[in-house]
């Protein structure tokens, strides 16, 4: 019997567990990010949302808008230290100095290891991981100097079987959770929580660059037999940010399906 579903549209959460908040979500204009900086911003939080991309991020905040969200789009290359850094500059000019801060921009492309160029390996790293030590430190150094607690959530993927068609991502979003656990340490005594949300196979626009027969049967071998949605990504980051979070750091919460108990749903 399937598992039931609830409207993923509804919240556990009541309307102003956020308020006086500031949330920064990178690769917040659409998919995941976007569900996060929705549900945060539902909250009470004002959010940024960061990417690359500033046309869709300006869709994205006019949407947020509309939802009575106080948002603001912030093109950004998480890559380029040096741009972190002046977007952080000028969000704490403003007042918006973000004490919570949703690490989810990254991306990856599916080939066979042997297949992975090593421009191609490095280009993934270097997004997945290094992006999300850029903006980690530039907030965590902000909050450190001005004396406030703050949360980190990083988005990483449920790779706890390992990732063959993706070795280049599985590695940089391991070093994202060991990175994770490593903060967590360091920053404990600063009041800065941090923990990892890994996320299985989500119905996101990103799916579309993968075969459609070959997925549904992938999804199929799943113990709970279907795709993940975004809503419910935000909400385990909302309840990770919360009050309910105070007293957890240093972990990683696997939202897949149970996919971790079965090994990867693709294969290379």
């Amino acid at each position: 019997m399937p598992i039931p579903v609830r409207d993923a549209s509804s919240t556990i959460f009541r309307a102003d567990l956020l308020a006086g908040r500031t949330a920064l979500v990178t690769g917040g204009g659409t998919g995941i990010g976007l569900a996060i900086a929705r549900e945060l911003g539902a909250l009470g939080a004002r959010v940024v949302i960061a990417a690359r991309d500033g046309d869709r991020l300006a869709r994205a905040a006019a949407d947020l808008g509309e939802a009575g969200i106080v948002a603001r789009a912030e093109p950004l290359n998480i890559r380029k230290e040096a741009e972190v850094g002046l977007l952080l500059d000028r969000l704490q000019a403003d007042g918006w100095l973000p004490d919570i801060l949703v690490n989810n921009a990254g991306g990856q492309f599916n080939a066979e290891p042997l297949a992975i160029s090593a421009n191609g390996f490095r280009a993934v790293v270097d997004l997945n991981l290094n992006g999300t030590w850029h903006v980690t430190k530039a907030v965590a150094e902000r909050l450190v100097a001005a004396q406030r607690a703050g949360r980190i959530v990083n988005i990483v993927l449920s790779l706890f079987q390992g990732l063959p068609g993706s070795a280049h991502a599985g590695a940089a979003r391991a070093g994202v959770i060991n990175l994770t656990k490593s903060l967590a340490l360091a920053w404990a005594r600063h009041g800065i929580l941090l923990n990892a949300v890994a996320p299985g196979t989500i119905e996101t626009p990103a799916l579309s660059q993968y075969d459609a027969a070959e997925m549904a049967a992938d999804i199929q071998r799943l113990p709970v037999k279907r795709m993940g949605r975004p809503e419910e990504v935000a909400q385990l980051v909302a309840f990770l940010v919360s009050p309910a979070g105070d007293y957890m750091t240093g972990t990683t919460l696997i939202l897949d399906g149970g996919e971790h108990l079965i090994g990867p749903v693709a294969a290379a």
